[in-house]
């Protein structure tokens, strides 16, 4: 039985800073690392012990979790893994392209070191109220033993195949986590030009067929006209468009409503909004009706 009792977690960003409180929940010590210093010492306190290096963490964690921004990020920090580590598990929780998952995987293996494929579905707000879900692929024995650290920061974890159906799982359901955000803005926005009250209109049709969870949780942001209490910017869904893109052409499986939704965050960029929550869109579908939400109230 694999005996857990400390993690390193590396990568302090929107998503991992917001997960890292939580994996105290399954009752283990929790390393940090981050590029970035400051990230590392806005989070550590009397429970979270942060780690100037990679090498130093692989030495101290029985596991190491990487929550990572990009491919270079994710090719540097498998390097300095595979030649420091002690310990025989990865858990890559990372949204980055399947030929990316794989390439670690195989590097990592040259060092007898295991990985796990495991993507997460969810924002910022879901993630610290331990509400994400966790694709989990590659070896099933493996994601049972350490299926309680995921637990501790998502609401609902799934076992999906082997290595890799994490990340395919997790691409096709980011094309409903759009498209959802898209169309939760033109609802809200038709109902508002309606003369709905929108926070109504929001209580209304959550829990019910037509709702979804994107709906209720960015859908809020959208009807409280607030998008600086950051879910996840727009740099997200920037870069998981191409990854989900070039998936769909290697597959020759169209994907046009995803295609189509992806106009209004472009058109949401270039209005200046990209560090604002993606549910911001709603904004460029106020501009595209000549909404004014002030005269709305004031009827």
């Amino acid at each position: 039985m694999m005996k857990i009792n400390s993690v390193g977690m590396i990568g302090l960003g929107v998503l991992g800073s917001a997960i890292a409180p939580n994996i105290l929940k399954s009752g283990v010590q929790l390393l940090v690392n981050d590029i970035d210093r400051d990230k590392v010492n806005s989070i550590t306190n009397d429970n979270i012990i942060g780690i100037d290096s990679i090498t130093e963490l692989c030495k101290k964690s029985d596991i190491i979790i990487t929550c990572l921004p990009s491919t270079n990020a994710l090719e540097s920090v498998v390097e300095e893994i595979a030649e420091s580590i002690s310990n025989p598990l990865v858990i890559e929780i990372s949204t980055l392209s399947l030929k990316d998952k794989l390439r670690a995987k195989d590097r990592l293996k040259g060092s007898d070191i295991e990985m796990l494929d495991c993507p997460v579905s969810g924002n910022r707000i879901a993630a610290l109220a331990s509400e994400l879900t966790a694709f989990c692929s590659g070896s099933e024995e493996t994601f049972s033993k350490i299926n309680f650290i995921l637990q501790s920061f998502c609401r609902e974890t799934h076992y999906v195949g082997e290595f890799g159906a994490g990340i395919k799982t997790k691409m096709c359901g980011n094309i409903l986590n759009l498209v959802h955000n898209a169309v939760a803005a033109e609802a809200i926005v038709l109902a508002m030009k309606s003369g709905l009250d929108p926070e109504l209109f929001h209580k209304t049709i959550s829990g019910s067929f037509s709702s979804s969870r994107v709906f209720e949780i960015r859908g809020k942001l959208m009807v409280d006209d607030d998008y600086e209490r950051e879910g996840m910017n727009f740099s997200t869904p920037m870069k998981d468009s191409k990854i989900i893109a070039d998936h769909a052409i290697d597959m020759n499986c169209p994907i046009p409503l995803y295609q189509t939704a992806m106009q209004s965050y472009h058109t949401a960029i270039a209005h200046g909004l990209y560090g604002l929550d993606q549910s911001a869109v709603c904004k460029v579908m106020e501009k595209a009706t000549n909404l004014d939400r002030k005269k709305i109230k004031n009827k």
